[in-house]
């Protein structure tokens, strides 16, 4: 579909949105018992609107549902009868009210690209210039729990088909050596495993941990110290035996700039809700080039709506070779009308449909708590 560029924003409606889990999510720094997110869809004159999501969770971005909600509101007030199209100029004016929020920023953003696309009558990853051609095989997460619980849920994934399986660590670095070693002998050696620490640990204990568990053929270790910690994170990337991948100490270009300068890291992990969007995610993308950095596309807790802008992003960069899509598995309810759809138990295709070709079904979002801020 397409429209001319006099098209302007004339309401946008911003909804809670509350799905509980399966089961308790566990990772270093915390532990999650349901997914608390943001809808945003923004209205135009053109009857085109688009859908976006946010996934804050405090302990990671600083943000809560209930921040996020309020903070949309104010957004809405900056956005209204303007131009979506202009999509630098909009996020220009929502970052000068707030240098942070990325959270609740990266649904506005996802919201104007669903917007723009569909005004291109292109899917979003055409629009973004990327192609249909990558297979998203994605891994599944285990969290943390006993070596012998870890063990017996990361074979029943193997069981059920996943070809690549995520460890959640952080915790009792000794233990955490155990952890691999049970799933090794549990699934054998022949599926890969990515680790994840979260922040978990110090210097020393990291180290530990690397060199203790190189042996169970690790692919990767992703953010093994505080996301400050950059001359750690440069010491432990020049040593460790395992690759290392930022993921908390990458929320922005400016972070990509400063692991770059640093040699801090081996890969990126980008993740819509931390990046603040799309828009700050190219740029991302952009100095991964550069400096010949492969990246990872993650999620918080998001549906399929999210998860379906963020594989639009796979699309976009032959940077992006990871892909840790997985976080709608771990909710009770799946609230989405089109998007992305998981086939062969290991990967996702996108729909062909214009813009991001997913939304929100209505009587979900008929139950959630909602406002609708207009001119």
């Amino acid at each position: 579909m397409s429209t001319s560029n006099e098209i302007k924003i004339t309401h946008i409606d911003i909804y809670k949105l509350n799905i509980e889990l399966h089961e308790p999510f566990v990772i270093a720094v915390g532990t999650q018992w349901d997914s608390k997110c943001i809808a945003v869809k923004i209205h135009t004159d053109k009857e085109i609107s688009g859908v976006g999501e946010a996934s804050p969770i405090l302990v990671l971005q600083g943000e809560t549902q209930e921040t996020s909600f309020e903070m949309a509101k104010i957004f809405s007030k900056i956005l209204i009868g303007k131009n979506p199209l202009e999509i630098e100029k909009r996020i220009n004016e929502i970052n000068a009210v707030t240098p942070w929020n990325y959270a609740i920023k990266s649904a506005f953003d996802m919201a104007l690209y669903d917007i723009a696309s569909k005004c291109a009558g292109m899917p979003l990853y055409k629009f973004l210039g990327g192609c249909n051609d990558k297979q998203l095989i994605i891994d599944k997460t285990v969290t943390i729990n006993t070596p012998e619980i870890m063990a017996e849920k990361a074979k029943k994934l193997v069981d059920e088909g996943i070809t690549e399986i995520k460890v959640k660590l952080g915790r009792k670095p000794a233990e955490d050596i155990n952890r691999i070693k049970a799933i090794r002998e549990k699934i054998g050696n022949e599926i890969p495993i990515k680790i994840d620490a979260n922040q978990g640990w110090i210097l020393s204990d990291a180290m530990m941990v690397l060199n203790g568990i190189e042996q169970y053929n690790v692919e990767y270790a992703e953010q093994p110290l505080h996301k400050d910690d950059i001359q750690g994170m440069a010491k432990i990337t020049a040593s460790s035996p395992i690759p290392i991948m930022a993921d908390e100490s990458v929320f922005d270009h400016r972070d990509a700039i400063r692991l770059v300068k640093n040699d801090a890291c081996d890969f990126f992990n980008i993740k819509l809700s931390k990046s603040g969007g799309i828009f700050n995610a190219l740029k991302i993308l952009a100095i991964a080039e550069a400096s010949d950095i492969k990246c990872q596309v993650g999620c918080m807790m998001e549906t399929r709506v999210g998860l379906t802008a963020l594989s639009h992003l796979a699309m976009a960069s032959r940077m992006i070779v990871y892909y840790d899509i997985d976080s709608n598995f771990l909710l009770t309810e799946d609230p989405v009308i089109g998007g992305i759809k998981f086939v062969e138990n290991k990967r996702w295709i996108l729909p062909e449909a214009s813009g991001i070709g997913a939304d929100f079904d209505p009587d979900f979002l008929d139950k959630m708590e909602m406002t609708t801020v207009k001119s």
